[in-house]
């Protein structure tokens, strides 16, 4: 297809041609169109569907605020669905497809929706699909989510690179427009660090599209001036095609740079990059968005933003149509009906609903003052216009200019309200601006270019001031051009369909609907109708529809009010949030000191909260994962195991009033605990549930370590912080988080104190009575490396804890394992030490689920009654010291041929299997090689009372049921007398 539509003059490079397809059709164009001027340029009028009627839509703008030209771009897995096309950057071999229709864009057969509109008013969703109940699932939502949406995904993962940043500026100035550019220059005179972001691909904004002087030259050509000097100052970054989305606290911006969307191939560059900017002072000059009229028909390919059309002909070179008319209510849509012919395009009439003289001669061109346009004829290219006197207007382009809404968005992002102005017909930034920003221009209300210059030089001017620097030169002239608009948003006399919200096929009819049926505040309607709620934000509907509905409700528009913006400013792809964070990326994992032997040694790892831990060893000969660890806990309780426990929390407490400190944040008592000794402790939350358990040692007069939890490690680190900080500011006590500091391992069997003895230095004893049960110490280890050695146990079994620094923690695997080779020393994972510890009793994740009490896990008497401590108080209430109170237990199966599953719900036998008779559950399972069956730990009511007793174990999930016998808890060893040995 030809470029039909070119014309002479504009800022794309016609030396070169690319070539690209849309529907499967190859078309040409030049480096510096977008897909829409190339579309344009070859023809292409119908690109899209509506989203809810599927009515025939062409391009209606030519910049981000786009609702209609929506496409899909690329094929395969980059594929990608709702691209605007105005902003897309043309490039040789781009694929484009339209979307939202079945069969043929010409032809499309969801086109019968729009037949039934008068069943699908405003809210229809809400009152319809009600009756007959039973036809919900099977009819009404299969049908509405097979015809919903826009695009389709290509459902293959992304095969792009995506990246995030952070920058720092002392000022940050958003948008490349005249206004942006004379507070940027002037910014970066004085020396200040300037970031300039821009979402277009050529700075300059509205002066790459007018005619417009600025110091005696070409727009165009100053603000390429204006860039060339930004470019060679060293104090300044220029970012284009880079969209400020979002401001945030503390004068933090977010920012989406696509660096490599306008290439055929990013080379394995990041396509796009989210980056968190931190600017001291900000400059807003986003510019303003012109808006539509609404009148029958007035959503036919052909129909345009009357700037976008001077935008195609003056920046693209390419004429919209043949046959042009002007539809407008101020003095800019005249500039559009001046440009045109001065360009050679016919213009046929000009209809200013406003009764004043001509603004501007056009030759050629009818001037019909004080009429409107009310109807539209053509399906798939707009044919003819009708006039409120009856005139019927041959063109196949309608320009339509209602005024411009300042670009306000981002001063909202804070809860700030903008304030109406009568004399722009539109609302302006308020009073409330998030710290640290300045708007200036069109998007401050500075509608003409010369006001614009000069506010952008004013505001920056303001901005380094409060920075102590000091604003050089003047700035830029030009002069001001007509710019009276009066408040027409609607033309009444449509009688056919007048559309208000482009993508989301909102009219006129909605918005009255809507307020005669009570949804009158401007949220309401926005939600009732879903004008503003597409991906444009309502961008270009927005404020008519606020207009229509004060004028349906007998009020003004600053009484109905606006609803406020929030980020992003326009979409932003999942991919860009996400970033690197993606695959085995997706979350930040830590690898403990021994992985790199732990890989070397066949171990499968499993994520326990943000580590890779090694789950279990396999050996040659094993058919599964349960042969493994069958084989670890077994030899462990016959020799010796070693397993790397480094994951557990340790924090360093030091103080005059560390004991103090820990007597009042665990449940039990550390006032007289002796140095060189470890103790067990309870934390409480403050309403007295149970939050998380761990050992304390004293190391020294003034210094504990203490261990918690994997997963709560760091959970347990912030309370302390804050009980320190904020609830006894006046204690002595230091903090400090020292788990990546510490490689730990547990060296546990009854051949344990023998491993250690060939790995520990000789001066120090680790007989029973020289280092028993719970003690604690600093030692040497290997000839003289300091270490730490901890005696206690969770396996049940004679056991240890030796850390030495993280450094060494691969080698002291080495080194223990070396010395256990005449033990036959095995390595254990997470899973042998579960069910080690399942089979000792103790209380693990699981069981410290929020739900549970001190009482419940049976650790009642942990709870000291002689001091305070967090959660103490409300730990007392009735209803948490009742005496058919869940008590943790443990279970067998009856049969023991069967496998007990977590989860399941206790009910005692005879009873029917309902909630009211639910006695508790089954909080871990696991398969016992020692006792060679099925274990378990649970909660139940009144448990330790019931030893012996046969109850039914069910889970719906599962569909099971089995008998199970309640019995102690400490199924290994209940005396202990093993890691006392």
């Amino acid at each position: 297809m030809s470029q039909i539509n070119r014309i002479d003059g504009g800022q794309i490079d016609r030396s070169k041609l690319l070539s690209f397809t849309f529907n499967g059709r190859e078309m040409h164009g030049h480096p510096g169109d977008t897909l829409a001027s190339a579309l344009l340029a070859n023809g292409q009028i119908l690109v899209g569907r509506s989203f809810k009627y599927h009515r025939p839509r062409g391009i209606l703008t030519a910049g981000s605020e786009e609702p209609n030209a929506l496409v899909q771009l690329r094929s395969g897995a980059r594929q990608e669905p709702n691209t605007r096309a105005t902003v897309t950057e043309l490039f040789d071999g781009l694929t484009a497809t339209s979307q939202n229709h079945r069969g043929p864009l010409e032809f499309d057969l969801m086109a019968v929706t729009d037949f039934a509109s008068p069943f699908l008013s405003a809210g229809f969703y809400y009152k319809t699909f009600m009756w007959p109940r039973a036809f919900w699932e099977k009819l009404y939502e299969p049908a509405i989510r097979s015809s919903a949406g826009l695009g389709r995904l290509s459902m293959q993962d992304d095969p792009d690179h995506y990246d995030k940043g952070f920058l720092h500026c002392d000022v940050l100035v958003i948008g490349a427009g005249p206004s942006g550019l004379a507070a940027a220059l002037t910014a970066a005179r004085s020396g200040a660090r300037v970031i300039l972001a821009d979402e277009d691909f050529t700075p300059g904004g509205r002066l790459n599209s007018e005619t417009l002087s600025v110091d005696n030259m070409a727009g165009a050509d100053w603000a390429r001036m204006a860039v060339a000097e930004l470019a060679s100052l060293p104090n300044v970054r220029l970012m284009s095609r880079t969209t400020v989305y979002g401001a945030y606290d503390h004068g933090t911006y977010g920012a989406l740079e696509r660096c490599t969307d306008h290439l055929a191939d990013s080379g394995g560059k990041p396509r796009q990059v989210l980056w968190r900017i931190y600017s001291k002072r900000a400059v807003l000059a986003a510019g303003a968005t012109e808006r539509p009229i609404a009148f029958g028909n007035n959503d036919r390919p052909g129909v345009m933003m009357a700037s976008a059309v001077r935008s195609y002909v003056n920046r693209f070179g390419v004429a919209p149509g043949k046959q042009v008319s002007v539809f407008t209510n101020n003095d800019d849509g005249w500039r559009t009906a001046a440009d045109l012919a001065a360009r050679g395009v016919s213009v046929v009439a000009i209809i200013d609903s406003r009764d004043k003289p001509a603004v501007c001669d056009v030759p050629g061109a009818r001037h019909i003052r004080g009429a409107a346009v009310k109807d539209t004829v053509g399906r798939k290219a707009l044919k003819s216009v009708t006039l409120t006197d009856g005139q019927v207007i041959p063109t196949d382009c309608l320009a339509v200019s209602g005024g411009w809404n300042p670009n306000v968005h981002l001063t909202c992002h804070q809860r700030g309200r903008p304030n109406w102005r009568d004399d722009l017909q539109a609302f302006v930034p308020g009073d409330s601006l998030p710290v640290g920003m300045q708007v200036a221009g069109a998007a401050n209300g500075a509608m003409t270019l010369g006001a614009a210059l000069a506010e952008g030089h004013a505001q920056a001017a303001r901005q380094l001031d409060t920075l102590g620097l000091t604003a050089k030169g003047s700035a830029p002239q030009a002069e001001d051009e007509p710019r009276d608009c009066a408040g027409f948003w609607h033309v009444k006399e449509s009688a056919k369909r007048a559309w208000v919200d482009l993508q989301n096929d909102v009219t006129v009819k909605d918005i009255k609907q809507a307020n005669r049926e009570g949804f009158r505040s401007v949220e309401l309607l926005k939600r009732y109708t879903t004008m503003g709620m597409a991906t444009d934000q309502g961008k270009t509907s927005n404020i008519a529809g606020l207009a229509i509905l004060a004028e349906d409700a007998g009020k003004t528009i600053p009484e109905v009010g606006t609803t406020i913006f929030r980020p992003p400013y326009t979409p932003i792809p999942i991919g860009a949030l996400a970033g690197r964070a993606r695959g085995k990326d997706f979350r930040p994992y830590r690898l403990t000191p021994s992985h790199k032997w732990a890989s070397e040694n066949g171990a499968t790892f499993v994520e326990v909260g943000n580590w890779l831990r090694a789950q279990w060893y396999a050996r040659p000969g094993e058919q599964g994962w349960r042969d493994s660890v069958d084989r670890e806990a077994l030899q462990t309780r016959q020799s010796v195991g070693i397993c790397d426990v480094t994951t557990l929390g340790k924090i360093d407490i030091q103080g005059r009033d560390a004991a103090e400190f820990l007597n009042r944040v665990y449940s039990n008592a550390f006032l007289k605990l002796p140095v060189g000794k470890v103790r067990y402790g309870l934390m409480l939350r403050e309403d007295g549930i149970a939050y998380d358990d761990g050992t304390t040692a004293r190391m020294s007069e003034n210094h504990y370590v203490m261990t918690t939890t994997t997963a709560n490690a760091v959970l347990v680190f912030r309370r302390l912080e804050f009980a320190r900080q904020c609830l006894w500011p006046g204690l002595d006590v230091h903090l400090i988080s020292t788990t990546d500091g510490w490689a730990q391992f547990a060296v546990a069997g009854p051949n344990a104190r023998n491993l250690l003895r060939k790995v520990v230095d000789e001066d120090h004893d680790l007989s029973n009575e020289g280092f028993p049960f719970m003690a604690c110490g600093e030692v040497t280890v290997c000839g003289g490396m300091p270490a730490r050695l901890f005696r206690i146990s969770f396996s049940g079994e004679l056991a240890y804890e030796v850390a030495v620094p993280a450094r060494y923690g691969n080698s002291m695997m080495d080194v223990l394992m070396e010395a256990g080779r005449e033990f036959d020393a095995v390595p254990y994972g997470t899973e042998a030490l579960g069910v080690m510890r399942i089979e000792k009793g103790h209380a693990a994740g699981n069981e410290l689920n929020g739900q549970t009490t001190a009482l419940n896990l049976g650790l009642g008497g942990m709870v000291s009654q002689k001091k305070d401590c967090i959660g103490q108080t409300l730990s007392k209430r009735p209803e948490m010291n009742r005496d058919d109170a869940i008590r943790l237990v443990g279970f067998r199966p009856v049969d023991r041929s069967k496998k007990l599953i977590a989860g399941s719900h206790f009910i005692t036998k005879g009873d029917e299997a309902i909630m009211d008779n639910d006695q508790g559950w089954m909080s871990s399972v696991a398969y016992s090689p020692s006792l060679g069956h099925s274990i378990g730990l649970g909660f139940i009511k009144r448990g330790h009372e019931r030893m012996g007793e046969i109850v039914r174990a069910m889970s719906p999930v599962h569909d099971t049921e089995m008998e199970v016998e309640i019995v102690s808890a400490h199924f290994i060893d209940p005396e202990g007398d093993r890691l006392r040995g």
